[in-house]
């Protein structure tokens, strides 16, 4: 279970990321190796924040 303070962390530094209004997916990767979560973990947080990944060549982030 991650904690809301976890949570905050990932909302945070994917906002702090974005470029022109999206994320790119290195970052998205990037960040899920910095807090140590799942990709998958911020690709959902990015899809609950109705924030698109950009660039993503492997098909990982929906």
């Amino acid at each position: 279970m991650v904690s809301e303070t976890s949570e905050k962390m990932l909302e945070e530094k994917i906002r702090a990321s974005l470029v022109n209004g999206k994320l790119p997916c290195a970052v998205a990767f990037k960040i899920a190796e910095e807090l140590k979560v799942n990709p998958r973990k911020v690709g959902d947080m990015a899809n609950r924040l109705k924030i698109k990944i950009a660039s993503c060549q492997l098909g990982c982030f929906p």
